[in-house]
């Protein structure tokens, strides 16, 4: 009996649709200690690490898988572009960039193909990219509250558009969310990183990396929450013009 129910719950597990917005989360962690020691791959398939990487600096993650194709390549562009816009700190400097590869399958070539495109978009702008075993992946991201998840239907990851911002000596500051994250609140996190502060928290617009679904022919959650959002402010304005046409012609 017990093996039968026991097969029950596996087939209705199985069976459950996935729910990417359910998996795909950022819990808000700051002052977390960040392992800086965890055996990593540079783009170059040598041995590396967070804090090697960092050598002193403020540390700018970016979770991303290195061969996506949905909005990893838009989340860095926007990180290079908010680091870019703020005048006060200067990468490698103050602070240093790191893409962050959270698939274990993807290799050094890949980070490397990243970096590749990153630099043919944005220049000379110094990032790192990163590849790892699964047990170092998540000890970071379980760290730093970022939660992400495999839907093994469509082969991809959905997961969370977002930048943590770390202290030299390893404590996570604050998140910074989004694919254009504003360049006064890399500022902010940046300083606030330099001078040990955490906290600090942002409005959490969590935007997923999350493919088009071909066997349910459905779009991202990404875009359904944006038709959403949408048509729910086009109503209000429906409504508000329809109030203002009433008083005017009372």
């Amino acid at each position: 009996m017990s093996r039968l129910l026991s097969l029950l719950f596996l087939l209705l597990v199985a069976a459950a649709p996935f729910d990417p917005f359910g998996a795909a989360r950022v819990d808000e962690r700051p002052g977390a200690q960040v392992p800086l020691d965890g055996a990593l791959k540079d783009a170059r398939g040598g041995a590396t690490s967070l804090r090697r990487l960092a050598a002193g600096k403020v540390l700018v993650l970016v979770p991303v898988l290195h061969d996506c194709p949905n909005i990893c390549a838009v989340t860095l562009a926007g990180i290079a572009d908010a680091a870019k816009a703020q005048r006060r700190f200067k990468a490698t400097r103050d602070f240093r960039l790191v893409a962050f590869g959270i698939d274990p399958a993807e290799t050094p070539a890949d980070a490397a193909a990243d970096l590749a495109r990153l630099k043919a978009q944005h220049g000379g702008l110094p990032f790192a990219a990163t590849t790892a075993s699964p047990s170092t992946i998540r000890a970071v991201s379980d760290a730093i509250g970022y939660h992400y998840a495999y839907d093994p239907r469509i082969g991809q990851y959905a997961h969370a558009a977002a930048s943590a911002v770390i202290t030299p000596d390893g404590r996570l500051v604050r998140w910074l969310y989004g694919l254009n994250p504003d360049p006064g609140d890399f500022e902010a996190a940046i300083a606030d990183a330099q001078a040990g502060r955490t906290g600090g928290l942002l409005r959490q617009l969590i935007l997923l990396c999350y493919h088009y679904d071909p066997q349910t022919g459905t779009w991202s959650p990404m875009i359904d929450r944006i038709l959403q959002y949408a048509g729910v402010a086009t109503v209000l304005l429906i409504g508000a013009l329809i109030l203002t046409l009433r008083r005017r012609f009372a």
